[in-house]
Formats: structure tokens, C-alpha cells, sequence
């Protein structure tokens, strides 16, 4: 799973979501790409769930480039613990993800591969995807 090797600080602030992505909207390396139509933030077993489907379709044919990496850490409190304490251990990273960024990009095979692989992929996700071409 996508990690950092290291991080500055254990534990941040929730902060908010981008509403909307800026950076990262349009395809770069690929000719096909998955577009989310959310906000939302995605687990690294999210984004590694996404990339086994895939690949596993393509099987050996094409490219696939990942867009987002999980950088931030989230924490949760261990089950039945009240309140106070302060925040919990670290439980995973996430990637904050606006609405409109490309989650993965993928050449190398036709459309219809690419949009299957996308469908499948999308699956795994919890947020709302569009398949972009260029």
C-alpha cells in the first residue's frame, strides 16, 4: 500500500475537503483516465484495491499511472472508548481528493479495455467517477 516514508507530524487536524480540484483535473501521461465527481477522502486500500482490479483486467497490456498518493494520516479511537483522551492512534492515510481530480490515467490498450478496467476499479471506490478520454 501507498504510504510516506516519513511524516512531520503523527497526528494533524482533520482540516476540510477541497471542493473542487484545481491541479491534477486533466490527463497528463494517459489517454484515458477515471474522474471523480466528488470530494471525498480515499484510503490507501482504496487506491491499491482500484489498482489491483485493473491490472488485473489489462493483465499485460497498457499503462497505468496512479494521480493520488494517501499523505495524510487519519486517526480513530479504539472501540468502546469514551470521550476526551485527545485524538486516537493513527489508523490510515488518506488522500484528500476534490471533485473533478483524475484518480489514474492508463494507455497502451483500446477504449473499451480502458472503460471496463475504469468500471471495475470505480467499484472499489467511494466516490462518484466519470471515464475521460483525450
Amino acid at each position: 500500500m501507498l504510504q510516506p516514508k516519513r511524516i512531520k507530524h503523527r497526528k494533524v487536524h482533520v482540516g476540510h475537503l477541497p471542493a473542487k480540484a484545481y491541479k491534477g483535473a486533466t490527463l497528463n501521461f494517459g489517454s484515458y483516465g477515471l474522474k471523480t465527481m466528488e470530494s471525498y477522502f480515499i484510503t490507501a486500500k482504496q487506491i491499491e484495491s482500484a489498482r489491483r482490479a485493473m491490472t488485473r483486467f489489462i493483465q499485460r497490456g497498457g499503462k497505468v499511472w496512479i494521480r493520488v498518493f494517501p499523505d495524510r494520516p487519519m486517526t480513530a479511537k479504539p472501540p468502546e472508548v469514551g470521550l476526551g483522551g485527545g485524538a486516537g492512534g493513527l489508523k490510515e492515510f488518506v488522500a484528500a481528493v476534490g471533485a473533478g481530480k483524475i484518480l489514474f490515467e492508463m494507455d497502451g490498450v483500446n477504449e473499451a479495455t480502458a472503460r471496463e478496467a475504469f468500471r471495475l476499479a470505480a467499484h472499489k471506490l467511494p466516490v462518484k467517477t466519470r471515464v475521460v478520454k483525450r
